[in-house]
């Protein structure tokens, strides 16, 4: 893409941002969240569960990377590393179809409350598998449910990552300075996240769609007179259910239909962020985000 004068490349209006959570294979054999409310007890397996998590893997990722390609839209997939450990075949072919491979964690667990040394190990092992298995290193980092620790920002420049997405505080790209330069912020989003509508009685297909089309169409006419995200939030085991999968075809065929949308990754929009200082929000949290109250963390 070119450089202009406007706030994305090529003179676009409208970028549209997606997370593929990559996270069958790195869930705790027990006590992950899943479809059956009570609990497993005594830390037995929860075969049920599993078998959700096992679903992104064998049908929900596959079916989506194939739809990614009938409308030629390129997402960045945030893999934990167990996962591709696993199936290293699966993640080789998210980067082999244009797919950006980002970090999710070691496992599908939470870093914040690690020691600084402990958290930087499970980046750093996060990383290894990534490049091992696809031969792309990871420049883009999200936690488990977003939490962070006041040390991730420092540790994740000192390892080479350009952003991270754990704040859904923005509907465009922000610079955060930490040591040894400046990080770029990438949003995430909760209510346009398909983790909301996990349980079945909360999923209301058409619902969904419109709930799309409104968030597209509000932000597309907002576009017009400054920078503007559209931010998806997918997970392998949910998205990639056949009826789910059909709501987002629809959407993808109406978003493409508008003139100036960019469909694009996230390493591409925390360069262009960087490469156009003057129209990125530059925020000095201070003592704030040093204490780690940086932005949302649910």
């Amino acid at each position: 893409m070119t450089d202009d004068s406007s706030f994305w490349p090529n003179g676009a209006r409208l970028a549209i941002s997606m997370s593929l959570m990559y996270e069958g294979g790195g869930q705790p054999i027990s006590g992950a969240p899943g479809v059956i409310p009570e609990p497993i007890k005594n830390g037995l397996p929860d075969m049920p569960t599993n078998g959700v998590f096992e679903y992104g893997i064998y049908e929900g990722t596959p079916r989506l990377l194939n739809l990614f390609d009938k409308h030629d839209i390129k997402v960045t997939a945030f893999m934990i590393g167990q996962a591709v450990d696993k199936d290293p075949a699966l993640a080789k072919e998210v980067v082999r179809r244009g797919h950006e491979a980002a970090a999710h964690g070691r496992t599908w667990s939470a870093s914040y409350d690690l020691s600084p040394a402990d958290e930087r190990q499970f980046i750093i092992d996060n990383m290894h598998s990534i490049e091992h298995a696809t031969g792309q290193t990871p420049r883009g980092w999200s936690a488990y449910w977003v939490r962070n620790s006041p040390h991730t920002l420092d540790i994740l420049k000192e390892l080479g990552f350009t952003y991270y997405l754990d704040e859904a505080s923005m509907d465009q790209p922000f610079i955060l300075p930490v040591k040894g330069g400046d990080f770029v912020t990438v949003p995430y989003t909760f209510h346009m996240n398909d983790i909301v509508s996990y349980p079945f009685e909360g999923y209301n297909p058409a619902a969904y769609e419109q709930a799309l089309k409104d968030e597209f169409d509000q932000l597309y006419e907002e576009g017009a007179t400054r920078r503007r995200m559209m931010v998806m939030a997918l997970h392998d085991r949910i998205s990639g259910h056949a009826n789910r999968a059909r709501v987002l075809d629809r959407f993808f065929t109406y978003a493409k239909s508008k003139p100036g949308v960019w469909f694009a990754r996230k390493d591409e929009i925390a360069d262009w962020a960087l490469k156009t200082r003057d129209k990125t929000p530059y925020l000095d949290r201070g003592p704030v985000q040093k204490t780690g109250l940086s932005g949302p963390s649910a």
